[in-house]
């Protein structure tokens, strides 16, 4: 008997990965595109929506090829969460550079909003922070900045949100103008309470309601492709879901407790936290996992800003590699960092800190720390961070962890999982495919065609890897824990 296939999509920060998976988990072919991402001034991060929507025609195309026959039954989204981007809604031309959730321009907005005592109400009703993180205070920014954008979102020629909205509209030829309810969740426009978009959270920060999308469930129709925009195919679209979302679900994360963290350009780590919407946690982030016949699913969150953008950074910036492959190889090559803690505050530093101010740092240098020493400070400091989450959840939360799985292009590094069990003396899963991510979205589509049930077939189809045991299970090391304590109390200007 045939398998049904799914063509997935993750467009991502750094590029778009596509996949062709069976309903049964299994990759039957996979592509990749770049896509570029500009720097203009310091803290400002920015991509040409064309490019988002040029590399997902370029790596579904691939992963197709690679695929050969049968044809997918159906099409799965997941996207680089927050970005806003903004487009006409009759003829979908971009009017303004997608703002990427890295980016800082609006940190003045948000302390604005700060001290009109606002961040307490917004924090209560959509689980957020008054962070330049998330979604609203970019669009903020933008009608700021061009009045006369904020004239025609007003009147509704004008459509805007998250990536995935952008992807849909350009598959279906503009026939669909949807969200789903966890890319929603992260705009600070969401009440959590209410599942829907709050016109008063759209007033605080002059986002006009008419922009927005229509929120949709994460598995389910909501439109078919145009033929002659995407591929030439004609494929209901039937999942839906930001790319942590998608990856908790690829990971079958489904019931309460159970985590996941994906190393991609930043770090994430979520847990499920079931369907009764929980309290809030110092530090971290209240989220929508997905909606599924009409009921949410709620996570908590800790958002890690810089992973693999701290590769790129020995990269591009500090020349100590010429590709990101080497990074595995030389953590291996020593036994320790040799003293040495690089703090990844790059772009300020997410949670449990929320800290924009705050810069990175290497400390602990000396005449006997080598490029090697510095190479593997970067990878421990991914594992480092993963624990400051992992702790803040612990704290604040009844949630007793008892694994984690992870996933992203990071998660290859055999010596970082093996590290960061240790660290955590738990136990590390890591996925048979780094790309669990696309394969949430494929679950999801999945599952929105009826070819497979959640929870019961998405655990079926989920495919381990490798599972890295701590070397002291239930026992943490505390000394190395403590100075990357005081080296991030530093930076954050508290010694």
């Amino acid at each position: 008997m045939t398998v049904p296939r799914i063509l997935a999509v993750d467009q991502g920060t750094s590029g778009t990965t596509s996949l062709v998976v069976g309903a049964d988990g299994v990759v039957a072919g996979r592509g990749y595109a770049e896509v570029p991402v500009r720097y203009p001034r310091d803290g400002w991060v920015e991509q040409d929506p064309e490019d988002l929507w040029r590399s997902v025609l370029v790596a579904a195309r691939a992963a197709l090829d690679a695929a050969g026959d049968p044809a997918p039954v159906a099409v799965g989204i997941t996207n680089q969460r927050e970005t806003a981007v903004l487009f006409e809604r009759d003829g979908l031309a971009p009017v303004a550079p997608a703002i990427v959730w890295q980016c800082r321009r609006s940190a003045a907005l948000c302390a604005a909003h700060r001290e009109r005592g606002e961040e307490d109400a917004v924090r209560a009703r959509t689980g957020l922070l008054l962070d330049p993180y998330f979604t609203a205070t970019k669009l903020e920014w933008l009608f700021a900045e061009q009045p006369g954008l904020r004239y025609r979102a007003e009147r509704g020629r004008l459509c805007g949100g998250t990536v995935d909205t952008w992807l849909i509209a350009r598959m279906s030829g503009g026939s669909a103008l949807v969200t789903d309810a966890g890319n929603a969740s992260r705009t600070l426009l969401y009440d959590l309470a209410s599942g829907t978009f709050g016109d008063d959270l759209c007033e605080t920060f002059g986002v006009p309601a008419a922009l927005l999308a229509e929120i949709r469930p994460s598995a389910g129709r909501v439109a078919f492709t145009e033929p002659s925009e995407f591929l030439g195919l004609r494929l209901p679209i039937s999942g839906i879901a930001g790319d942590q979302q998608a990856a908790l679900f690829g990971q079958a994360c489904l019931q309460p407790g159970m985590s996941k963290n994906t190393y991609g350009t930043g770090s994430f780590v979520v847990v499920n936290a079931g369907t009764s919407l929980p309290g809030p946690v110092d530090g971290l982030l209240r989220t929508v996992a997905w909606r599924l016949g009409g009921a949410d699913t709620f996570a908590l969150e800790g958002s890690i800003f810089v992973t693999g953008a701290g590769i790129t950074w020995l990269r591009d910036g500090l020349g100590l590699i010429s590709a990101a492959d080497e990074a595995g190889p030389l953590f291996d090559s020593v036994p320790d960092s040799n003293g040495c803690l690089f703090i990844p505050a790059l772009s300020g530093l997410g949670a449990p800190y929320w800290d924009p101010a705050a810069r990175g740092a290497l400390v602990g240098l000396s005449a006997g720390v080598s490029r090697a020493h510095v190479v593997r400070a970067v990878v421990e400091a991914m594992a480092y961070r993963t624990r400051d989450v992992i702790e803040a959840i612990e704290a604040g939360s009844d949630i007793d962890l008892r694994e984690l799985r992870v996933d992203g292009g990071a998660s290859v590094m055999d010596g970082l999982c093996q590290f960061q069990a240790d660290l955590l003396a738990l136990p590390v899963t890591r996925a048979a495919s780094v790309d669990s991510t696309a394969v949430g979205a494929a679950m999801l589509a999945a599952v929105g065609e009826g070819l497979v049930e959640a929870p019961g077939g998405v655990a079926a189809a989920y495919r381990a890897g490798r599972t890295f045991e701590p070397a002291q299970p239930g026992e943490r090391p505390q000394a190395p824990y403590a100075a990357w304590l005081q080296a991030v109390a530093r930076v954050r200007g508290q010694l």
